[in-house]
């Protein structure tokens, strides 16, 4: 019996409100009965490498990003290069300062995991599970992470430019950017708290306290006396490139809503975060999330669990990593010839 005309206008709108196959594939339990010690695995492994290297939780956030931003969250950015694929997303350009501690602590994770439950358990779900228990070790807010995501089968540094938002970059760019990820102005200002914690290289805001113009030795938009502090700092940054400087110099090691309260300041280290707190965009937020911490929090946290899910890779769209850096089968470019990670066959 064929449905009356007008329901079809209703079953295309349920649809349209249904949510994407991938992602509803992913769920709170996914790993409960195939691997159910896994946060328990992660939690020690976090809480050990955090405690001995605290800028662990910085760099762990920005490899995050970083990953999800190119392609969505698929572990992608872990992937080293090699002269089967060539070069990876690691590296591009903007993704060689990525710190170490970041790829060590999900290295730590992947192996401890594969101990007890190899080959189950993706190194994008890891890489989630890790940056937001990290987040929450060093005072930031509890999330859900959703699990169930596959590792992508891909790599290219060469599709890495265009997604990553640059510190140079005009405040309408980064909203482009951030826009064409399905992440709104007021997403793009929440997840730019994650500068609460971490630093930055003197020779990514060098340009803004030196000769900046012919009027002014430093960027006005700086306070005064953090623009001299900086000058001091950074004297000898082309010497000695890793001298660098903590992104919220209230509270640096602690995850809060202090970075916007600095931006009200001018003590925004980065171009980028101060524009923030002067464009009408944007400065609604800056000074929502300088004066409701619990508002920062709350939407950190919603904005976070929607990155998560960008453009995951599911089913046979994606593979369960052995290894972090490198996929299970290598490409050759022969035909007829592929490589296992620990054995050479033919296809």
């Amino acid at each position: 019996m064929a449905l009356p005309y007008y329901i079809f206008p209703y079953l295309l709108l349920l649809l349209l409100l249904l949510p994407s196959t991938s992602e509803s594939k992913l769920t709170l339990d996914y790993y409960s009965k195939t691997c159910p010690q896994l946060s328990q695995i992660i939690t020690q492994v976090v809480t050990q490498k955090q405690i001995s290297t605290p800028t662990t939780a910085a760099a762990t956030l920005r490899l995050f990003f970083h990953d999800c931003m190119v392609d969505g969250c698929d572990a992608s950015v872990l992937v080293t290069s090699n002269s089967f694929i060539g070069a990876t997303e690691r590296d591009a350009d903007i993704n060689l300062s990525l710190p170490g501690d970041g790829l060590d602590v999900v290295t730590r994770a992947k192996t401890a995991v594969e101990l007890q439950c190899p080959g189950i358990v993706s190194c994008a779900d890891v890489l989630a599970i890790t940056a937001r228990d990290l987040v929450t070790m060093v005072g930031g807010p509890y999330y859900n992470v959703r699990l169930g995501r596959k590792d992508g089968l891909t790599s290219k540094a060469s599709e890495v430019e265009g997604h990553i938002a640059r510190p140079n970059m005009s405040l309408t760019q980064i909203i482009s950017v951030f826009e064409s990820k399905g992440l709104s102005i007021q997403d793009l200002v929440a997840l730019a708290g994650a500068h609460t914690i971490g630093f930055s290289h003197c020779s990514q805001f060098a340009y803004r306290i030196y000769n900046f113009s012919k009027k002014s030795q430093y960027d006005p938009s700086l306070n005064p006396k953090f623009a001299l502090a900086l000058q001091k700092l950074c004297a000898n940054c082309t010497k000695d490139p890793t001298i660098a400087a903590f992104n919220d110099v209230m509270t640096p090691g602690k995850f809060d809503n202090m970075y916007y309260s600095n931006l009200q300041k001018g003590l925004g280290l980065l171009a980028s975060d101060q524009a923030l707190a002067s464009d009408s965009r944007t400065k609604e937020y800056v000074d929502l999330y300088a004066a409701n911490q619990t508002a920062f929090f709350d939407d950190f946290a919603r904005a976070m669990e929607k990155v998560s899910v960008y453009q995951i890779k599911t089913g046979r769209k994606g593979e369960v990593r052995h290894r972090c850096d490198t996929f299970n089968t290598l490409n050759t470019n022969m035909p007829g010839q592929t490589h296992k990670v620990g054995q050479t066959h033919k296809a």
